[in-house]
């Protein structure tokens, strides 16, 4: 890890809730939109399975332009890059909330996208070269707590704009936000010098890039009647070639767009991998619990946001009792034991039916949120305790790309689910046994994370919390 060659820099804990302004936009965004889908649905004439492509498309724009996040930050200054990063993150959320229909909503979440790509993991740059690695574990807590915010005041905050003003609002809120974090971090977070990288794999960002698009557009369409059936059957194959293609360059090339050589650290790998398949799992319940509260039970979109916002209001608490579970339990048997709790909590959510009290649903949602909240500390945290100073920025680039891909994969996933119940049933339009099975199908994938993280040493991440107990 880094160690601060300034002793004027700002406390670390500062510069985190600074950065995290931007963790607050992506996850008030994210959480706002899923909640106002059925109403984006109404206004302009759509299904509102297909208006998951508002929340897919922003996500793939994300994960396609992450990789280049590395070496743009190197080559123009980290703190240029990530104030002009929330500026064009801001911009786009105001054309989104002018969108008059899909088409101009899916490229203007596009612009966000890109504006995200460079926010959140240039943001976390700034922060892992100027601390040590006894303060990453409350670094990361700081950078996250307020970025909690975002997902706990998104869903009520959504539900409230959603009924008294308009669904454009979701949008809106953004801009005051991205323009107070922009003066914090003029004001406060020191400029990191620029370097003179070696020139970027355009290859390889092209590979990464065009296979991402590929998967992202077959995943959306398949068994879903929006493209003639072969032709989304072919881009999924295309797909997949071009992603063997990509994996085999990056394995090759001597600066790689995406590096896999830090597989090999094992604290690097266990988060990548374990990570992918615990978040596609729990990506799918932030889309499936708006939709089933409103469409299954027939609440309002402030109903649904209030019961919803449990999910965040669980990851809020659990964030100041991390230290005390990795001190009992380490880096390991935290990640296999806990990745089981979470999968059991979103089963749970499998068995939601009109007759549940809403004080039980809540419930259950928030000791998920309890339960994915530690899991993504753990991870986080874990992540760059042993990776170098010299690797860092491709470690942010291959870490966040790994945190955002699955979140696109877990709402395609969850819509196709959906999409293919609905069908074998023969029902016209979703339906509770449809959600039944969306959420037990994210309860699979997230179990399968356990065994993935089992093979990780015992001693891992050991240095990180104090009194450790072996």
């Amino acid at each position: 890890m880094p160690v601060p060659d300034d002793s004027k820099t700002p406390d670390p804990r500062l510069m985190a809730a600074i950065v995290a302004s931007a963790l607050f936009m992506q996850n008030l965004d994210s959480t706002v939109v899923a909640t106002a889908l059925p109403a984006m649905a109404r206004s302009m004439g759509e299904d509102p399975l297909v208006m998951g492509v508002a929340i897919t498309s922003y996500l793939v724009a994300l994960t396609v332009f992450i990789p280049l996040s590395g070496w743009v930050a190197d080559r123009f200054g980290a703190k240029q890059v990530f104030m002009t990063a929330i500026a064009t993150f801001t911009l786009a959320s105001a054309f989104c909330g002018l969108s008059g229909g899909l088409a101009e909503l899916v490229a203007a979440r596009v612009l966000q996208g890109l504006g995200g790509a460079m926010m959140v993991p240039v943001g976390r740059l700034l922060l892992l070269r100027r601390v040590r690695k006894e303060e990453l574990l409350s670094v990361t807590t700081w950078l996250t707590m307020p970025g909690l915010l975002g997902p706990l005041l998104g869903p009520p905050v959504g539900g409230l704009l959603t009924d008294l003003i308009s669904w454009r609002a979701v949008f809106w809120i953004n801009v005051p936000v991205g323009l107070l974090g922009l003066l914090l971090v003029w004001r406060v977070i020191p400029a990191l010098p620029a370097s003179l990288p070696p020139p970027p794999d355009l290859r390889g960002l092209t590979l990464v890039g065009l296979a991402l698009a590929l998967l992202m557009f077959a995943f959306e369409t398949l068994g879903r009647g929006l493209v003639p059936p072969l032709l989304a059957e072919a881009m999924l194959g295309l797909g997949l070639l071009v992603s063997l293609l990509a994996v085999r360059h990056c394995l090759r090339a001597p600066h790689p767009a995406l590096d896999f050589s830090l597989l090999s650290i094992p604290s690097f790998r266990v988060p990548n991998l374990a990570g992918t398949v615990f978040r596609i799992g729990a990506g799918a319940v932030p889309f499936l619990v708006p939709l089933a509260l409103q469409l299954g039970f027939g609440a309002s979109a402030a109903q649904s946001g209030m019961v919803s916002f449990a999910t965040a209001l669980g990851a809020f608490a659990m964030k100041p009792m991390a230290r005390f579970a990795l001190r009992a339990f380490g880096f390991r048997g935290v990640l296999v034991w806990n990745a089981v709790l979470t999968a059991l909590s979103i089963a749970a959510c499998a068995a939601f039916r009109p007759g549940w009290p809403m004080a039980a649903v809540f419930a259950v949602l928030l000791l998920g949120g309890l339960f994915r909240s530690l899991h993504f500390t753990t991870l986080n945290t874990l992540a760059y305790a042993e990776v170098p100073q010299e690797k860092l920025s491709a470690a942010t680039s291959l870490y966040s790309t790994a945190q955002q891909l699955p979140l696109a994969l877990g709402v395609a996933l969850a819509s196709a689910v959906l999409q293919a119940s609905v069908a074998l049933s023969g029902r016209s339009a979703v339906a509770m046994p449809d959600f039944t099975a969306g959420f037990l199908t994210a309860a699979l994938l997230t179990l399968l994370a356990a065994p993935l993280a089992a093979g990780l040493p015992r001693d891992a991440g050991e240095g990180i919390v104090e009194g450790r107990r072996r």
